[in-house]
């Protein structure tokens, strides 16, 4: 029997990374918000590997942190080792990587979600969403609760009627075996939200006492312990290594002998799978010049002996599992915990979503995370936080807080979902965006802080601390530019550089263009200048050696906001526009682009269709409309 079970402003349906961004970000802007989970035991939880951050992914949890979310923070606090990733390439692609211990990152951002006003917890099924008159009205539960509420994020990850697959065996539940959601789908469905099938899985976890690590390279941390969050203090603590082994023929071999009996290769799952985190059964057969393939052992965390295979991800029957791994040095006596399986579940077609991350057709509406058809915690976490800002400003009738490509790669995440659509789970990869240069993840607080207090997310202090470093490195660019050393200094420099001294004294600003004088090098001979942070020195850096670069690439950016300011009307007609092909008339009514530049990103919209769109609004085609 149904009852009422309280009136909120904001319902978040899922406690996974984007729900627990949503939710925060929600009670942070002042909305009365419920956190409904499936069970209090999986908020936080990471059901793959045990890390945050990589390439692409890094950014994104620096961008998180800046606009007030706490991924970031719950890294730094709890995080067994860091690595800087791509160092040897240039700053536009460096990524921050941490593993972390996972329990403790659970209950890390458990005990914030549990200690944020405003903010409710509860474990409960959510069944059914509940409208009026094309808004929504709230949510109810298999429990008979109903809540009421003029906002709601959905974030249910992977859980929507999901299964769980090993080889001939299949089990209707969630991630390592929780419960799963079986009747949020049809809810969905019956709202007009279109749904697809998707798949993804994970890797065996062996005993760490039972492995040779004499057989395998260590992996160890940086020197430096650097930080995702731009507030969090200095770290001091001890690393952990993880473990380098490889594949052979022998482990190959076993796969391939087996490949009939993988229900990706029978038929069994029905989902589509991600390209770019394949299956080890995947890779041994679309790279079949490949002898082998690197395979990491990555720790859990501190409270337990299991070690994560990464690389490793399999549907395989747990006997050739067992088969594979021992055939492998380090892990011949590997004593298996869990068992590597895929899943398959159903998500949304994101292009029924706003740039916002509203549903279009339905008002309160918010959708966040794997649901829209994306992979990976930070890609969860970067929409959880998007959805729950917007769903708040909706709330307190305020206009949505959007990010362009131009600004940051939540933007490119959520322009790629949005305007372009997936059909697989979508990754992000720095490739993706057109202006990394400006988008590193050094710089991620000059982009988005004060946008974020703009908004009401990101505190004073945040701000006050990002204010002290924005001025920190201006004062030090003037400092720079103003101070010459003398002839003496400078062949000092360059005798440590082991390269010839420029003619005429040149200034520490004109050093340090060159690539191979560093900003901490010129302090070791130029004792006026200021001491900056590694991060406040990598900007610093950059910003200077890549100065013609990044004028370049702002010229680009104007051009391309000049199509974004070219607005359409969301009234178009674009089926009673002469001169649209028929794919582009099709596409076009089905997104509703908000600007000839989000047009021109759609998938079967040519740039002859563009033009057409471009001639028409001249015509005041769009007055006529």
């Amino acid at each position: 029997m149904n009852y009422n079970a309280g009136s909120f402003d904001l319902i978040v349906i899922g406690a996974g990374h984007a729900g627990c961004e949503a939710a925060l970000a929600g009670a942070r802007m002042g909305c009365k918000t419920l956190l409904l989970t499936l069970t209090m035991d999986a908020v936080a939880f990471m059901p793959c590997n045990p890390s945050i951050g990589g390439t692409s992914k890094g950014h994104l949890v620096r961008e998180i942190d800046a606009l007030g979310g706490q991924m970031g923070i719950c890294t730094d606090e709890t995080y067994i080792q860091v690595r800087m990733l791509n160092t040897s390439k240039g700053p536009a692609v460096h990524s921050l990587r941490a593993q972390t211990d996972k329990l403790a990152y659970q209950l890390n951002m458990r005990k914030v979600l549990e200690n944020t006003k405003s903010l409710t917890l509860k474990q409960d099924e959510a069944a059914e969403i509940l409208s009026q008159n094309e808004k929504i009205a709230g949510v109810r539960c298999v429990s008979g609760a109903v809540y009421d509420a003029n906002a709601v994020v959905v974030a249910t990850g992977v859980y929507l009627k999901s299964r769980i697959i090993t080889g001939e065996f299949t089990r209707d539940c969630g991630p390592s075996g929780y419960i799963n959601a079986q009747y949020l789908s049809e809810s969905l469905k019956a709202l007009g939200i279109p749904l697809q099938r998707f798949k993804t899985g994970t890797p065996a976890r062996v005993d760490g006492r039972t492995l040779d690590y004499s057989k395998m390279e260590p992996q160890y941390g940086d020197t430096e312990m650097h930080r995702f969050s731009f507030i969090s203090p200095e770290i001091n603590r001890e690393q952990y290594p993880c473990y380098l082994t490889h594949t052979n023929p022998k482990t190959h071999k076993i796969i391939l002998d087996n490949l009939h009996r993988s229900p990706m290769y029978s038929g069994a799952i029905k989902g589509t799978g991600t390209r770019y985190c394949p299956s080890i059964e995947d890779k041994v057969v679309r790279f079949a010049d490949k002898s082998r393939h690197q395979i990491f052992i990555e720790p859990e965390g501190l409270y337990t002996n299991e070690m994560y295979v990464q690389g490793m991800s399999s549907s395989l029957p747990a006997d050739v599992q067992a088969d594979m791994l021992h055939s492998m040095a380090g892990l011949e006596n590997a004593n298996i915990v869990r068992m590597g399986y895929a899943i398959e579940y159903d998500c949304i077609d994101p292009l029924a979503l706003t740039p916002a991350l509203a549903v279009k057709h339905l008002q309160g509406l918010y959708c966040a995370g794997q649901l829209n058809g994306s992979s990976g915690y930070e890609e969860a976490a970067a929409q959880g936080l998007l959805a729950g800002i917007n769903a708040a400003l909706y709330l307190q009738d305020k206009p949505a807080f959007l990010l362009d490509r131009s600004e940051s790669y939540i933007g490119v995440l959520v322009d790629d979902l949005t305007i372009k659509g997936t059909k697989e789970p979508y990754r992000m990869m720095t490739s993706r965006a057109e202006f990394r240069l400006n988008l590193r993840q050094d710089n991620a607080d000059m982009r988005l802080t004060e946008k974020g207090f703009e908004i009401g997310l990101a505190t004073q202090e945040r701000l006050d601390i990002y204010l002290a470093k924005k001025e920190r490195i201006l004062n030090t660019e003037q400092i720079l530019m103003k101070t010459k050393p003398n002839m003496d200094t400078l062949r000092r420099i360059f005798v440590e550089l082991n390269e010839n001294p420029p003619e005429q004294p040149l200034s520490c600003a004109e050093l340090l263009k060159r690539q191979s004088i560093s900003y901490k090098l010129l302090c070791g001979f130029v004792p006026e200048l200021p001491a900056l942070s590694p991060d406040e020195a990598a900007t610093l850096e950059t910003d200077i050696k890549y100065a013609g670069y990044l004028r370049r690439q702002k010229t680009q950016i104007s051009q391309m906001q000049r199509l974004e300011k070219r607005l359409l009307p969301d009234t178009m007609d674009y089926h009673a526009i002469k001169g649209l092909r028929i794919e582009a008339r099709q596409k076009l009514s089905k997104i509703l682009p908000a600007s000839i530049g989000q047009a021109s990103r759609i998938s079967g919209v040519s740039p002859a269709d563009i033009a057409v769109l471009v001639v028409f609004l001249e015509k005041g085609g769009a007055k006529n409309e």
